[in-house]
């Protein structure tokens, strides 16, 4: 049963490359009715574990494919791969060979199509003339119906910032999948963001040294990622969906910039855009579905009819600029009407048309039990008082915290010495983060009335905080909740706020939720994941949380538990 290179759909994906737009790496395509007869040309009991240096991945599951993946050590091997139905490998049910090739960095993609569903799946990949093979790889087909389904959702991977213990604790859970939100590494150079005095005895500074610009900069900085022992098992024995951020390029990225370029010094970004994204598709490879639009990463998975999982682009495909908060500060104070006006421009988008008639199509035509939203930055409403935002990191940051803490109790207990100057402290709320949906609050209001009803499970990385929102429309209309996950070990809001005592940053949680409406739960300091278990009553959501990421032994804890129903 084999499906070689050459076959009539190997290359399918091959003359999308001339199509123009992102150069992603295509993947090779294996029907069941593309196999021809194949015997193993190798013995086996000379096989040693060597060369796959990046270990085995597996992406993008549902009931009839799932995605296999690896990285030879030389150009111009031949690999044999093979998928079987036991660890063993006795009842080996798709085969085949592909030669790597230098222009994708030596990585191999296979998208096996046309499989029985609800199938746990072994593969491994062998080069039969240096006797070398893989780590045996773990994966899934989606079942057509299913009773529970759980995702392990994550974002915000800085190799330099810490040990990716929470790779480790997600390989060894019951998750079905692991659904990443983005940041899966940092383009910033050696001693960068999240290098610190604490951590530097861990030797994880970054490679290339310097900031990340060019194709070969950015497969060296995956190949470092990936060698980390923690990532690769993660990989090993779960199936992943993924989805850029900004960091993957540049930080804040957009359409055509990120705040962390300069065309000045470091050229085109355009340029700069396609280098990262070629070499994402390369070490993260997804199911290309829109043949001749290959910058489109935004896809749905149904999960047994119970979770319709809609990954979101929020960040290349159609993002215009953020809003700069400092620009609406005069003289005389903050031009709200000035900020509001640009808040609402119609014109401004976070999705970009096509995606944005995409998804409201897809949220009104499914009829799954839970709509999810799979994306990057924070949805929920993140008003906070404009006082407390220009004062953060100020000496009487605490003092003005506690004031309107204070006053916030007050309203809500109704209390009728309240002046009018004492309340509008408290109601002259602005949104702390226009790089989230926050910024861009045109778009989240068609996604919400395109519900009809319906609500919403929202998923979020990005911020390397573990928050819960409750999801309001304009009109305050409840559509839906926020499931928001820690980082992975990139620090939190702990850094900005110099805060290390828990008495501190406990009080400081706390006080978020009572100034913030729609804000259920924060957590502002410690790295983890998030354990999302549907089922057809309720979603359970867990924040799991390491206890350290400075030592290969650790700890876990549940942070915190709701149910949504």
């Amino acid at each position: 049963m084999a499906s070689k290179d050459t076959g009539r759909r190997g290359f399918l994906k091959k003359a999308l490359i001339a199509t123009g737009g992102i150069m992603l790496a295509p993947n090779f395509i294996s029907c069941s009715n593309d196999d021809d007869n194949f015997e193993s040309d190798y013995n086996e009991s000379l096989l040693s574990t060597k060369n796959f240096n990046q270990g085995v991945a597996s992406f993008d599951p549902t009931s009839s494919s799932v995605i296999i993946w690896t990285r030879y050590a030389t150009a111009n091997s031949e690999i044999i791969w093979e998928v079987a139905t036991d660890s063993s490998f006795s009842s080996i049910i798709r085969t085949g060979k592909i030669t790597t090739e230098t222009s994708r960095d030596l990585t191999i993609a296979v998208e096996l199509a046309e499989l029985d569903a609800n199938q746990k799946l072994y593969y491994r990949f062998i080069n039969s003339v240096d006797n070398a093979m893989s780590v045996v790889g773990e994966t899934v087909t989606l079942p057509v119906e299913a009773s529970q389904v759980k995702l392990a959702v994550c974002s915000c991977s800085n190799y330099q910032a810490g040990l990716f213990n929470a790779y480790d604790a997600m390989a060894n859970s019951d998750a079905d999948i692991i659904v990443h939100l983005g940041d899966y590494f940092y383009e910033y150079g050696a001693g960068g963001y999240g290098s610190t005095a604490e951590n530097a005895f861990l030797n994880r500074q970054h490679e290339p040294a310097h900031e990340i610009l060019s194709l070969d900069d950015y497969r060296t900085r995956y190949k470092q990622y990936r060698s980390d022992v923690s990532l690769q098992l993660a990989h090993q024995k779960k199936p992943f969906i993924c989805i850029w951020d900004d960091h993957e390029i540049a930080n804040d990225t957009y359409i055509d910039g990120a705040e962390n370029h300069d065309e000045a010094t470091e050229g085109s970004f355009e340029v700069r855009k396609q280098h990262a994204l070629q070499a994402y598709s390369e070490f993260l490879p997804f199911s290309q579905l829109s043949e001749g639009k290959n910058d489109i990463i935004y896809r749905t998975f149904n999960i047994g009819n119970l979770v319709n999982l809609i990954m979101l682009d929020t960040r290349v495909i159609g993002r215009d600029k953020q809003l700069n908060i400092a620009n609406y500060f005069t003289a005389t104070g903050f031009d709200a009407v000035a900020f509001q006006t640009a808040l609402s421009d119609t014109s401004r988008s976070l999705l970009g048309a096509e995606q944005l008639s995409w998804v409201t199509s897809e949220l009104q035509g499914n009829s799954a039990k839970w709509q999810v939203l799979g994306q990057q930055v924070l949805m929920g409403k993140m008003y906070i008082p404009a006082e407390l935002l220009m004062a953060f990191g100020s000496p009487n940051f605490v003092q003005i915290l506690t004031d309107l803490v204070t006053i916030k109790t007050r309203m809500l207990q109704q209390d009728p010495t309240l002046t009018a100057e004492e309340k509008a402290r408290v109601l002259s709320a602005i949104p702390y983060n226009l790089d989230a949906w926050d910024g861009y609050p045109v778009d989240r209001e068609i996604i919400y009335n395109a519900l009809n009803g319906k609500k919403i499970v929202t998923l979020a990385g990005d911020t390397h905080n573990a928050w819960n929102n409750v999801l309001t429309s304009q009109d305050g209309t409840e559509v839906g909740i926020e499931l928001a996950t820690s980082g992975i070990s990139s620090p939190g809001f702990e850094t900005y706020l110099g805060a290390t005592n828990p008495e501190m940053l406990a009080g400081f949680e706390q006080a978020l939720m009572l100034l913030v409406d729609g804000l259920q739960y924060f957590d502002a300091s410690r790295r983890g994941y998030l354990m999302a278990t549907f089922t057809p009553s309720e979603v359970k959501s867990e924040w799991i949380f390491v206890d350290t990421i400075l030592s290969e032994s650790y700890s876990t804890t549940v942070g915190h538990t709701t149910t949504f129903s």
